[in-house]
């Protein structure tokens, strides 16, 4: 048995798993707002203002960007605050999906 002052590779190969499941669970997410045919860009930009306390000119920016892009991330954080702000987004009629940011 190894005295207790050294580590044995066991103990080693642990904690490195352990910290690499840390760093996965900590790796930030992000929620993704959609272009669809239904809603105005106005109703848009409102929501990004009213839900995420976003300035108007902010809020533009993030309506544009869905608008024209296609997709844009509108928040970022834990996975348990997009799969939140994911559903709010729902909760408004707009498409949202969360996803783990690259």
């Amino acid at each position: 048995m190894a005295p207790p002052d050294q580590a044995t590779p066991d103990a080693v190969t642990d904690v490195g798993l352990e910290e690499d499941l840390a760093q996965q669970l900590d790796q930030p997410w992000v929620t993704i707002v959609w272009n669809d045919p239904v809603n105005l860009m106005s109703y848009v930009s409102w929501v990004f203002q009213s839900y995420f306390g976003y300035s108007r000119d902010k809020a533009e920016q993030l309506m544009l960007a869905v608008h024209h892009e296609g997709p844009a991330v509108v928040s970022r954080g834990t996975r348990e605050k997009m799969e939140s702000d994911t559903e709010a987004m729902h909760g408004y009629s707009l498409w949202a999906t969360f996803q783990k940011d690259e």
